[in-house]
């Protein structure tokens, strides 16, 4: 059976539950870091030497870095409709995965959840917000115009089933983005997707968690 270290509230552990909920793969969650500690045991830096969750333990392979974990997963058990063989057709997933990961989550994770709702109010750097949020918006632009030409970031999906690896790193950050009491500019195409998204039970279970205990937060 698959584990899983870390705890639910955050964000790269969720992406991670998220495909292994889609994948309908038997695991176990063992919860780790904030509150749970056990990042600096022996046993888990033997798993990772970084002391970060994710870590997934698939039988003696141990995978850290939640992209790698989620190409693992997608190549290992989701081949058919995860990861094709050609990569060509591979380029696009990875070049949205990458781009997430480079790109908006620093604006928006980094820069609009960290900088407005992890920092304590005395401590809030405004127009620091105010610039992340700038960034975020011109972001979710991008997407809006990519969904624009179909239902999910790479169309109708690599194998018309819809949902692919291209749309998890970015959905992820749905939730807590329309959470926020932050101002949205209106994207009907990003709305539609949020809204299919939550009409899938993995996303609801894994994503659609709720992180109050994160507010004003720095050291979790």
């Amino acid at each position: 059976m698959l584990k899983v270290w870390g705890r639910r509230s955050s964000f790269n552990v969720q992406k991670v539950l998220w495909l292994i909920g889609e994948l309908d793969l038997p695991h176990q969650h063992i919860p780790a870091g904030g509150d749970f500690g056990g990042l600096d045991d022996p046993g888990f830096r033997a798993l990772n030497p970084h002391g970060l969750v994710p870590v997934l333990q698939d039988g003696e392979t141990a995978v850290w870095e939640s992209h790698a974990i989620l190409r693992y997963l997608a190549a290992t058990y989701g081949a058919a409709r995860f990861w094709p063989a050609d990569a060509a057709a591979r380029a696009p997933i990875d070049g949205w995965m990458d781009w997430s990961q480079t790109t908006l989550q620093p604006a928006f994770l980094s820069g609009v959840f960290w900088g407005w709702y992890r920092t304590p109010e005395a401590l809030r750097d405004l127009p620091a917000i105010a610039r992340a949020l700038e960034r975020t918006h011109r972001c979710l632009a991008r997407v809006e115009a990519r969904l624009a030409e179909g239902a999910f970031m790479t169309g109708e999906g690599m194998t018309g089933q819809g949902l692919s690896l291209a749309d998890i790193p970015i959905g992820s950050c749905l939730y807590r983005y329309f959470e926020l009491e932050i101002a949205r500019p209106s994207m009907p195409c990003l709305e539609a997707w949020y809204a299919r998204l939550r009409e899938r039970p993995a996303y609801r279970e894994h994503v659609m968690v709720p992180f109050g205990e994160l507010k004003g937060r720095l050291d979790f």
